[in-house]
């Protein structure tokens, strides 16, 4: 009849383990020590360091004062107003976007502050034959119009809720 063969796991040492890497680990990883050693000789003498440490040690105090500035007022009426400008700025048409820049740059592109003398009222006259300035103002005269209702639907909205 066959013997059973006795077979005995040796203990695991995960510190013995753990050791032996360490030991092997400057062999292994030479070239990313040094660069290691590098960085943080980089970081010590920017004093970049000194502000990290610093940082980790007020960790909480820090952390509570971000949390405090986030949830003021101010602060949540400039995110709102981010995402509202941030929806607005992806609804309009990059090539009319792109010539409103131009047209800006043109009017106002110059390193000095523009001089522009007020035209007399036959000059203002003379211009709107231009079918171009006639678009302008046509164009301006919707955004206002539309403005206008935006404000009445809020101011009627408004009113509404107040009763």
């Amino acid at each position: 009849m066959a013997q059973p063969i006795a077979f005995e796991v040796p203990p695991y040492d995960p510190r013995e383990t753990l050791r032996k890497r360490l030991e092997a680990a400057p062999a292994e990883h030479a070239e990313a020590l040094l660069e290691s050693y590098e960085l943080l000789q980089q970081l010590h003498e920017t004093g970049t360091l000194r502000v990290l440490t610093g940082a980790l040690a007020a960790g909480n105090q820090i952390l509570e004062t971000a949390v405090d500035a986030a949830r003021s007022a101010e602060a949540v009426r400039a995110t709102r107003n981010a995402i509202l400008l941030g929806k607005m700025l992806a609804s309009i048409n990059p090539e009319i976007l792109e010539d409103i820049v131009a047209a800006v740059s043109e009017t106002l592109g110059s390193y000095k502050k523009p001089v522009i003398e007020p035209p007399g009222m036959f000059a203002l006259l003379r211009d709107f034959r231009r079918k171009e300035l006639r678009r302008s103002v046509a164009l301006i005269n919707r955004f206002l119009e539309n403005l206008g209702n935006q404000i009445k639907r809020q101011a009627e909205s408004d009113q509404r809720s107040n009763h």
